[in-house]
């Protein structure tokens, strides 16, 4: 037997579907705190990588320098000479001052 029962069957399904509606809603609203969270902490996961391959060159860098400054000689000589202004006996060593600006001190 199928009764109609006018309006009151598609209000029914109307409300049905509202309050699907509605549960979804308040899911992705509880939701929404969560994934702005894991959007941050992901952005600032790739900002810290960056940053860690960055100190990884850096320590590469100074790695190579450090081995050149203990196992070749021309490096240490090289770095004395220009850092230290050392010389050899002899040789006369010339300081250049470096040029003068019309620019204001800070």
């Amino acid at each position: 037997m199928n009764v109609d029962l006018g309006i009151w069957s598609k209000l029914t399904k109307m409300v049905a579907w509202l309050l699907l509606l509605a549960g979804l809603l308040l899911v992705a609203v509880w939701y929404l705190p969560l994934i702005q969270q894991n959007e941050r902490m992901q952005r600032e996961n790739l900002r810290l990588e960056r940053e860690l391959q960055k100190e990884k060159e850096k320590s590469r860098q100074l790695q190579a320098d450090i081995d050149a400054l203990r196992n070749d000689p021309q490096t240490v000589e090289r770095l004395t000479r220009e850092k230290l202004g050392y010389a050899r006996p002899g040789e006369t060593v010339v300081r250049f001052e470096p040029p003068a600006t019309n620019a204001p001190m800070r």
